[in-house]
């Protein structure tokens, strides 16, 4: 028997008809591609691993498809929107959807790429289906503002999705995977189809998965460590003897590269996070 308290989801009548209710035309310079299937979002929900006792925050919460599929099964939900319609709107969804949810329940009207704290307990989870137009940086740079975060999904480009979950050696492998790996172990966990979106994106989508792990024990600040990895990746068909050479002078780079163990011939794709920090301790 279900849960009458439990929040209803939104098909894709409800879609349509907050859609056209707010006159929204969505755009692709703000990634708006909106779920309209309910399975979809329980699924997301559950291949995340959320549930009681967990504060999830979600990126891009539209018109509140993972929202209401959230409320389901987690104690709160901090929503990011950019766009003032939407987050004006979406309080008013949830209380119609799920009366008896609203008070575990916030919206911030926010750039994610800018926020720089949220209200309310300290979040344990993300999940969302982030913008794909900034689905990297603003991932990046939450893992980085909130240490809190335990671990989390989110739907990406399936390409975006191949580039954070590939290994040291994949033709893949770049600065996303090497960024991502500093903060958190990253799977893929599946993919989405198009048909589940309105409108439907021109392009595949796929389900990220990651786990909070310490970051490497390293000296020098993550900072100078990126700008290791942003370097080798500048050219990625040049050895790191020469692309390292924009950050220090020859002599130091290979320096660097024989204290870390590393083939001064080697090129970025190879190399792990550990080994980034290695040559970024030796250049310092």
């Amino acid at each position: 028997m279900s849960d009458p308290a439990a929040p209803r989801l939104l098909g894709p009548a409800e879609i349509r008809a907050l859609a056209a209710e707010l006159d929204l035309r969505p755009t692709k310079q703000r990634g708006q591609n909106f779920v309209i299937d309910p399975n979809t979002v329980r699924r997301i929900v559950r291949e995340s691993g959320v549930g009681a006792g967990d504060v999830v925050v979600e990126v891009g919460p539209g018109l509140g498809s993972l929202t209401l599929a959230l409320l389901e099964v987690v104690d709160r939900v901090v929503a990011i929107e950019l766009d003032d319609l939407l987050a004006g709107r979406l309080p008013r969804t949830i209380a119609e959807y799920a009366p008896d949810h609203v008070d575990r329940f916030e919206v911030v009207l926010a750039d994610a790429l800018r926020v720089r704290e949220l209200p309310g307990p300290a979040p344990s989870a993300l999940v969302a289906n982030l913008p794909y137009n900034v689905s990297v940086p603003v991932l990046l740079h939450l893992l980085d503002l909130l240490p809190s975060l335990e671990r989390g999904l989110v739907m990406v480009q399936a390409e975006v999705a191949d580039r954070l979950a590939a290994r040291p050696g994949s033709k893949v492998y770049g600065v996303p995977s090497v960024k991502a790996a500093w903060y958190a172990d990253v799977r893929r966990a599946g993919a989405i189809g198009r048909n589940v979106f309105w409108p439907a994106p021109n392009v595949d989508s796929g389900l990220v998965a990651w786990t909070r792990r310490e970051p490497p024990t390293t000296a020098v600040a993550k900072e100078r460590v990126f700008e290791v990895v942003d370097a080798a990746f500048a050219q990625r068909r040049k050895a790191l003897r020469g692309v390292l050479r924009s950050l220090a002078p020859a002599e130091q780079v290979d320096a660097a590269l024989a204290a870390a163990g590393v083939d001064p011939l080697a090129r970025g794709e190879s190399l792990g996070i550990e080994e980034f920090v290695a040559i970024a301790e030796g250049l310092a």
